[in-house]
């Protein structure tokens, strides 16, 4: 049933009805394959890809790169569970090469995520440093294409004192 978990990501709207037409099975061994997947932890959560910029919703994302301390006996899981705590925060990474978490957090502007990494996230004690990099436009998200060369570009100019 792998093939279901990957047309379920592809477009979770699809009825266990069209997913059993699709995979030549019936509607319950689909539905009963879901429900496995649910129990087994293997299907978490089903979301929405909004493109929050054709509501013009103020919104601001940013990708902050953590080095951090692990501790010992706990490694990186400890400091990453606290991360994980703040409503901020949408994802956190455990990554190779030159930092060791990236996290991924959502706010109503740049300046109040820029108040969580320096008031919140860069305090916590195995924090060494961070680098905050602001997403200013998202092109492809989720296997989705938001920004299409057919729409309008309507960019706001940013003036700074």
């Amino acid at each position: 049933m792998d093939r279901l978990l990957k047309l379920l990501d592809e477009n979770a709207r699809l009825s266990t009805e069209q997913l059993a037409a699709m995979l030549n099975k019936t509607e319950d061994e689909v539905s009963n394959a879901i429900a496995e997947y649910e129990k087994q932890g293997i299907l978490r959560g089903y979301k929405a890809l909004i493109n929050w910029e054709k509501i013009d919703q103020n919104k601001a994302c940013a990708l902050i790169e953590l080095r951090v301390s692990p501790k010992r006996d706990r490694g990186f899981d400890e400091i990453a569970n606290k991360i994980m705590q703040f409503e901020e925060v949408e994802s956190v990474y455990l990554m190779s090469g030159g930092y060791d978490l990236a996290v991924k957090v959502h706010g109503k502007s740049m300046q109040e995520i820029a108040m969580f990494v320096m008031r919140r996230l860069s305090t916590l004690d195995s924090v060494l440093s961070t680098a905050t990099h602001f997403i200013l436009t998202r092109y492809k998200d989720g296997g989705i294409i938001l920004n299409t060369e057919d729409e309008k570009d309507e960019r706001r100019s940013v003036l700074c004192d």
